[in-house]
């Protein structure tokens, strides 16, 4: 199977078991595949859930594909922004050492999808009580 006949068989609805598994392993493939929907990141292949690249395009498409990255980008600060100013649940998908980082967890609350009482479900405790963050994620 070719790669385009495989990329229209998805588009059309098709079944991921039906794609080559060597295509999940093809960078360029992936990307078109997470273009289309991002959540696809999860049949990746594990090499490509550590290139950053690769995942912040399915975090574009929706900032919760960070479940899908492998953990070292889950550590890295730039990725895990990127995915909670997207969606602020993203947090629960973190790096807990993010949950405690007020920044991050201020751009997670202040996300236009899974801000608020959301992401401050998920920060540190310490951020939890903080009024600021309570204040703000109250006007969600």
């Amino acid at each position: 199977m070719y790669k385009k006949k495989a990329l229209k068989l998805w588009v059309d609805g098709g079944d991921i078991k039906k794609i080559p598994k060597q295509f999940l392993k093809d960078k360029s493939f992936m990307i078109k595949m997470l273009k289309i929907q991002g959540s696809m990141l999860q049949h990746a292949h594990k090499s490509l859930k550590k290139n950053k690249s690769i995942v912040l395009v399915a975090i574009k498409d929706m900032g919760s594909n960070l479940e899908f990255a492998d953990n070292s980008l889950k550590k890295d600060r730039s990725v895990v922004l990127e995915a909670v100013k997207r969606y602020g649940g993203a947090l629960q998908y973190a790096d807990v050492n993010f949950r405690k980082d007020k920044t991050i967890v201020l751009a997670a609350i202040k996300a236009a999808t899974g801000g608020g009482g959301v992401a401050l479900q998920f920060a540190d405790k310490n951020l939890q009580n903080d009024l600021e963050l309570i204040k703000l994620a109250d006007k969600d």
